[in-house]
């Protein structure tokens, strides 16, 4: 069995409003000793939302993203706040981004992004039996909602405003999902 690395020592380095960068020091089972450094996680985690609609439609949301200076195309997410679990938050979350609630919620996985570099997980959750609804969220602007038959999953991963890694690994998933839900309800 492999044995984690003994941590010995946490330096914060850098603190952003948004981001903690911390050095981590490590003595590994073989004695040898390293030093990495990660964005730490904070906060609660984070939610990514595969709204379903009964006739097979995923909704998407246009939203812009700094980190490529551009608008693109995802699903909705966002961060769990003090006191909500993951299907509170991916509710709130659908509402706030999409103008839509759900009653049926289901954890798909967590998942992490360049875990070697960085703390951060989210958790996909599928929303169905949806309901129109709409909470005022911190977007600085309403997001574009786009509907899109889940049957051309392939046309839309070639869709070059769609490109987060995360969300295509979670339709994926959740074509499985609903897969295994109809072989059941058959």
């Amino acid at each position: 069995m492999t044995v984690k690395p003994e941590i010995l020592k946490i330096t914060n380095t850098a603190k952003s409003r948004l981001f903690n960068v911390e050095e981590i020091e490590l003595r590994f089972s073989n004695g040898a000793e390293r030093t990495y450094e990660r964005l730490a996680n904070r906060g609660h985690g984070a939610v990514m939302i595969i709204p379903i609609t009964e006739n097979g439609d995923v909704l998407l949301i246009r939203e812009y993203a700094v980190g490529i200076e551009d608008y693109t195309l995802t699903l909705p997410k966002g961060l769990i706040d003090p006191g909500e679990d993951e299907h509170t938050a991916a509710d709130r979350e659908l509402k706030e981004e999409a103008g839509f609630g759900s009653n049926r919620l289901h954890t798909l996985k967590v998942m992490t992004s360049a875990p070697n570099y960085m703390g951060h997980a989210v958790t996909a959750v599928v929303a169905q039996d949806l309901y129109p609804c709409r909470l005022e969220g911190d977007e600085p602007e309403e997001m574009e909602v786009v509907r899109w038959p889940l049957d051309k999953l392939e046309q839309l991963v070639a869709d070059p405003d769609f490109t987060e890694a995360r969300a295509i690994a979670a339709l994926y998933m959740v074509k499985d999902f609903l897969a295994k839900q109809s072989s059941k309800s058959d």
